[in-house]
């Protein structure tokens, strides 16, 4: 299908088609090669949990960080209200000389406090860990996208040759890389 611009003949519209389809012969057409940026990895990935993952197309990352985050949330949810519970028990001892909390008969005041730090400090632990975790999968985003095209083939060798030098004669290292 031949496109003609205005002012164009018919014969000049063809010759443009024919010059526009036409390659030289040497060159040589490459594939493209995906290659992320680590900067937007990294942003994708601290903006919206696993983002970077996807843009890296490492697909398969993406449940771990969601599950990872999924089993953090669950135990700061627990942890806090554990430790609300046995709070509001203990302040409810220590005000009332007849307490009428749910842990009556079970915890004396001082097993109430143990228990109220105890989990204090398990959910204290929960969010520092989960900090932790939120950070390593923003650094796995951005190491995976400097990586991804990494050359992990066999064909990179190391031999060792005579080396001409204008003082003399040595040896060299010489590393080949594809």
């Amino acid at each position: 299908m031949v496109c003609i611009a205005a002012g164009q003949t018919i014969a000049q519209a063809k010759a443009d088609t024919v010059v526009a389809k036409q390659r030289p012969a040497d060159t040589v057409v490459k594939p493209y090669v995906f290659q992320p940026n680590p900067k937007k990895a990294g942003l994708y990935s601290a903006l919206i949990p696993g983002m970077g993952q996807i843009y890296n197309r490492q697909y398969w990352k993406a449940p771990i960080v969601y599950a990872g985050l999924a089993v953090a949330g669950y135990f700061i949810v627990d942890n806090l209200n554990n430790y609300q519970s046995y709070r509001k028990a203990y302040i409810g001892r220590i005000n009332n000389s007849f307490p009428t909390d749910k842990y009556v008969n079970i915890y004396s005041k001082e097993q109430l406090k143990q228990l109220q730090d105890d989990y204090d400090k398990y959910l204290n632990l929960t969010v520092l860990f989960t900090g932790i975790g939120y950070a390593l999968h923003v650094v796995d985003a951005i190491t995976s996208a400097h990586l991804k095209n990494f050359d992990i083939s066999r064909d990179i060798s190391m031999r060792v040759s005579p080396v001409a030098y204008p003082n003399g004669i040595g040896l060299g290292l010489v590393m080949n890389f594809k």
